[in-house]
Formats: C-alpha cells, sequence, structure tokens
C-alpha cells in the first residue's frame, strides 16, 4: 500500500478576473480588495491591472514628503561638497513683435 503525502499548502494565489466579469461584479471585486488582497483583472487572458485596497496603495506609494532624500543627503560622506549650480548667463535675441 502506497502512502500519500497531504499536500503542501501554499498561499492562496490572488483572484484572476476576466474584464467582463470585473465590471459586471465591481462591487465584489472593491469588496475583495478590501478583504481579501489584491484583485488581478485581465483582458484578453493578459494579466491588465490590479485593484488594491487604499490602505494598501498608499503603503506601497509611500510618502512624498522627501524626506527619505533628505536623510540620504545628510548620511552622505560626501556631504560637503557645494550644491551651488553655477549661473550662466544666456545670450538674448533680439524678438519684432
Amino acid at each position: 500500500m502506497t502512502r500519500t503525502e497531504p499536500p503542501v499548502k501554499s498561499a492562496p494565489p490572488a483572484a484572476r478576473w476576466p474584464l467582463q466579469d470585473a465590471k459586471t461584479r465591481f462591487s465584489e471585486v472593491v469588496r475583495r480588495a478590501r478583504d481579501e488582497g489584491p484583485q488581478l483583472v485581465t483582458v484578453h487572458g493578459r494579466d491588465e491591472v490590479v485593484v488594491v485596497a487604499a490602505d494598501e496603495f498608499r503603503r506601497l506609494k509611500g510618502d512624498r514628503t522627501g524626506a527619505a532624500l533628505v536623510e540620504a543627503m545628510q548620511a552622505s560622506p560626501h556631504k560637503e561638497i557645494p550644491l551651488t549650480p553655477k549661473r550662466v548667463r544666456m545670450p538674448v535675441r533680439d524678438v519684432e513683435l
């Protein structure tokens, strides 16, 4: 008699929605994105867009305050190098109005 191993449990795959189904059941797509995670929408069998909860989108997008850039520049070993741009006088053309 052969003994079979129990199936290995893995994370559930992202829900896939053909575009027509996603349009018809949009409220369900939104609810599932909020409750279960990202929902993948396909067009002609190809992955096209992902519907995610607003909180998840904000987390992925990050904060655009520039704080990370300021921290990186302050932590640089080359922070003493002046970053003042050189000003160059540009020639001005005569224009007839």
